[in-house]
C-alpha cells in the first residue's frame, strides 16, 4: 500500500504542514515515487510516522524523536510514559524543602518532576499549588514571605537547565515581561516548555523597559513577540502598536490584559501560549 501525504496527515492526526515540516528538517518523508506521480508513503515511512507522534506526545523534542524513529523499532528505546498524575508525595517532599529553605533540594526536585511528568504538568500539578498556598500565607500574617521568594528562585534555576533548544535560522519567539512587571516566573516556565519541544526562544526576563524590548525584536527578528503582564499598569506600559508595526506576530498574556491589543492576539493559559507558538513556527 502506498499512500498520498494527505491521507498520511488524516491516519495520523496531524497536519499537512507539520507533515511537510518533518519531511524537511528531520528526513521523515515519502521514500517511494511512482512513475509520472508525486512521492507516495510506504507501510515503513507510516511506521517510523507512528514512532515520531508517540514520542513527541511524550514529551521528546522533535529532534531527538525524529532520530528515535528513524532508528526503527529496534534501534529505537523509548521513554518509558510519564506518570499521568503528580503524587502528593512529591508535593510534600518540594513543600518540606521550601519551608527548609533548602534551595539545592528544591532545584533537584524540580528538575525531577520535570523529567518525569514534564514541564507543564510538573508547573500545573505540584508548582503552582505550593506558589499559591505559599503567597496566601504570607499575605494573610506577613510570614513566610522568605520561603515564597526562594522557592521563586529554585524553580527559576532549575527551568534555566531546560530552556536549552537547537537554534533554528530564524528566532520562534522573543519572551519579555512589560515595564515594571516583576513576575518573570512564566516565562520562565514557557521557555522551559518550548524547549521541550524544540523550540528555541529569548528570555528577557523582568521589567524590559520599552526601547529594551524593540531594540531586541529588532536586533534578534522573532517570528513571535510574546509579552507577559500581572497588572494593568504594567500592560499598558508595553509598546504594543510598535511591535505590532513591525509585521512581527505579537502575543500578550497574563492577568493585566483585559483584551488584546489592536493587531496583537491574547493567549490565556500556557498551553494555548505553547500550541499558539509553536503553530505559527510550524513546529
Amino acid at each position: 500500500m502506498l499512500w498520498s501525504p494527505g491521507a498520511v496527515a488524516r491516519m495520523l492526526a496531524i497536519s499537512p504542514t507539520t507533515l511537510r515540516t518533518w519531511d524537511r528538517r528531520y528526513g521523515l518523508g515519502p521514500s517511494t515515487r511512482e512513475e509520472g506521480k508525486h512521492r507516495r508513503y510506504s507501510a515503513e515511512d507510516v511506521d517510523r510516522l507512528r514512532r515520531m507522534v508517540a514520542l513527541t506526545g511524550q514529551g521528546v523534542a522533535p529532534a531527538s524523536a525524529a532520530a528515535l524513529a528513524l532508528a526503527g523499532p529496534a534501534g529505537a528505546k523509548e521513554p518509558p510514559e510519564r506518570p499521568e498524575e503528580v503524587t502528593a508525595a512529591e508535593r510534600r517532599g518540594f513543600a518540606r524543602a521550601a519551608t527548609r529553605l533548602d534551595a539545592p533540594l528544591m532545584v533537584r526536585l524540580v528538575g525531577e518532576l520535570i523529567q518525569r511528568h514534564g514541564v507543564v504538568r510538573a508547573w500545573d500539578c505540584a508548582l503552582v499549588p505550593f506558589l499559591v498556598a505559599a503567597g496566601e500565607r504570607a499575605a494573610a500574617d506577613a510570614r513566610g514571605v522568605e520561603v515564597e521568594h526562594l522557592a521563586t528562585a529554585s524553580i527559576s534555576r532549575a527551568l534555566s537547565m531546560y530552556a536549552q533548544a537547537v537554534e533554528q535560522p530564524r528566532l520562534p519567539v522573543l519572551l519579555a515581561c512589560a515595564p515594571e512587571e516583576q513576575h518573570s516566573l512564566p516565562l520562565d516556565v514557557l521557555a522551559a516548555a518550548l524547549a521541550e519541544r524544540g523550540c528555541a526562544s529569548r528570555n528577557l526576563g523582568a521589567r524590559v523597559p520599552p526601547t529594551a524590548v524593540l531594540d531586541a525584536a529588532a536586533l534578534l527578528s522573532p517570528v513571535t513577540v510574546m509579552v507577559w503582564a500581572h497588572a494593568g499598569a504594567q500592560a499598558e506600559a508595553t509598546p504594543v502598536a510598535e511591535l505590532v508595526e513591525t509585521g512581527r506576530t505579537v502575543l500578550v498574556g497574563g492577568p493585566g490584559w483585559t483584551s488584546a491589543p489592536a493587531g496583537s492576539r491574547f493567549v490565556g493559559s500556557l498551553n494555548e501560549a505553547i500550541d499558539t507558538i509553536l503553530s505559527l513556527n510550524r513546529f
